[in-house]
This record gives structure tokens, C-alpha cells and sequence, in this order.
């Protein structure tokens, strides 16, 4: 490293680093040479990668992906099981959304980054694809002593609500809810993968996506309800890369993985009676990229 920096000084007659504190810092110099550097490796390896070749049953890679638990558990669940058998050598790490997660993939940090579409305002600079759209239902215990078969408006209103929070973003749902003028009694906020397992033996209600509620509605000890909104409530799921990993071979046999399972197992997703939801954080159901 040492004989690498003094050649990098020699070429550009300029220190490049400098010490600070105990470490040390670029130049002015050296952080205007990052970006122009970038791009030249990023072409290179696309022009590498663009005779790249990947047979999933024999190819040892390792791929990172940025997901919430939600999706984690209703939907990437079976793409796991299926790795074991259609492709033993691939490895997967998963991360957990966090307020960086769209400059992580931004930085090449990860391969993708699967969120919903009403979050990503910029979704369109970036290469994407429609996965799935998953309403929310209202979560109850399934004794809850006041509410029937429905839940009327008035209800969902004042009795007790608990709210999900990620990070320091509020839910979709709230959000929606919140441009429908629907008021709710908040008494617990906590995170959405925990939220359906608090409202067992309470006079609690919450939301949950269609997808994570029918899987743990029995173990959860809850019910699933229609919202009494005017409009569905819901997100849709997009897959979103960068053009740097676009034309590999292993990247998009991932990519096409995915998109098939989204189009294959619904996980129990119905349509929904009721209009959509059309207010400033969603958008029309999927149609395709």
C-alpha cells in the first residue's frame, strides 16, 4: 500500500492522503479522482461481465440482498428452500431495511434492494422490476370481545391501536390512513415484525400485510379483518439494482429467480373488493416494469 500511494503522489504530484487525528484523509484532489475512477472499473466490469456466463445448479457466488422481515419470511422463504437443491453453491446474505439502505445499494453495497415502490420516490433512476402488491388487513384477537365479523369504522377509531414503525418511518399504512382523514387511537408503537403478536389476549388492533398475516395468523392467536376504509390499503413490492450489476449473468438469473416466484406463489394474496388507494404514497396496481 505504501509503494502503491507513493506512485499515486509521483503520478499526480499531490499528497492524495493526508494525516488527520489519528487517520488520515483525502485531498481535494483524491476525492475528485473517486467518482471518474468509479465509472471507469464499473466499465470495465460490465465489459467483463457482459461475457459472463451461470449455471445456478454448478456456480459458487454469493449474492446480498436488502429486505424487511415481512418480506423475508412470506416471500423469500421459499426462494431459501428451493437454493438447497437448484443451486447448493449460492449463498445469500440478507439485510435488514435501515434508513441508508437505498444509498447502500447506491454505493454497491448490496446486489438488491427489495421495498415498497411508495417509499422510493427515485425508483425510476434506477433499473426495477414489479414484484408483488400485498394489502393490509386489521389484526385482532381472534376472542376479541367487541368486534364480530367486521370491524366498523367507529371501532377501528377508538378502541386501542398499536402502530408500526420502521426505523424513523412510519408505516404505509398509517400514512394512508392518515390521507384518508382516518383517526386512530394510538396507545403502543413498536416494529412492524413484532405488531400481530402483541394484540393476542388484548383489546388491540393493528395492521398487517395480507401475506405475513395469513401465515402467522394460527400461531399468533388472531383474525383477520377487512379494513373499514374507502379504499384498500397497500404496497406494492419492487426489485431495484444498479446498472453496474444489469448485464451480468448471475445477476439476472437471480433477478429472473425472483420474478418467477413473485408470478408463481401469491402466498394466499386475494384481490380486494374495495377501490384502491390512490393518495400521495401509492400507486396503481402492478402491471410490469
Amino acid at each position: 500500500m505504501s509503494a502503491t500511494l507513493a506512485r499515486l503522489r509521483k503520478l499526480f504530484d499531490d499528497p492524495i492522503l493526508v494525516r488527520d487525528g489519528k487517520g488520515s484523509a483525502p485531498t481535494p484532489l483524491a476525492e475528485s479522482l473517486a467518482a471518474p475512477v468509479r465509472d471507469l472499473l464499473t466499465g470495465v466490469e460490465t465489459l467483463l461481465a457482459q461475457q459472463d456466463s451461470f449455471d445456478p445448479a454448478t456456480a459458487t457466488r454469493a449474492f446480498s440482498l436488502i429486505a424487511n422481515d415481512h418480506i423475508t419470511m412470506t416471500f423469500l422463504q421459499p426462494f431459501i428452500a428451493r437454493l438447497a437443491t437448484q443451486a447448493p453453491g449460492i449463498r445469500l446474505t440478507i439485510h435488514p431495511t435501515s434508513d441508508d439502505s437505498i444509498d447502500q445499494l447506491r454505493r454497491h453495497k448490496v446486489d438488491l434492494l427489495i421495498i415498497p415502490r411508495e417509499e422510493f420516490a427515485e425508483h425510476a433512476q434506477f433499473p426495477h422490476s414489479v414484484l408483488f402488491r400485498d394489502r393490509y388487513l386489521v389484526a385482532i384477537d381472534r376472542d376479541h370481545p367487541e368486534i364480530g365479523e367486521k370491524i366498523t369504522l367507529e371501532q377501528f377509531s377508538t378502541l386501542p391501536y398499536l402502530a408500526a414503525t420502521s426505523g424513523h418511518r412510519r408505516s404505509l399504512a398509517d400514512m394512508q390512513l392518515d390521507f384518508l382523514g382516518i383517526p386512530r387511537n394510538v396507545e403502543i408503537t413498536t416494529g412492524p415484525g413484532v405488531a400481530p403478536f402483541l394484540v393476542r389476549g388484548t383489546r388491540l388492533i393493528t395492521l398487517v400485510h395480507e401475506r405475513l398475516g395469513r401465515l402467522i395468523a394460527e400461531p399468533a392467536g388472531i383474525r383477520l379483518l377487512d379494513p373499514p376504509t374507502p379504499k384498500t390499503l397497500s404496497s406494492t413490492e419492487i426489485m431495484v439494482w444498479t446498472t453496474r450489476t444489469e448485464p451480468d449473468a448471475g445477476h439476472r438469473w437471480l433477478r429472473n429467480a425472483l420474478v418467477q416466484l413473485a408470478e408463481s406463489e401469491p402466498n394466499g394474496v386475494t384481490s380486494c373488493p374495495n377501490t384502491a388507494y390512490t393518495g400521495p404514497t401509492a400507486v396503481s396496481p402492478p402491471t410490469g416494469q
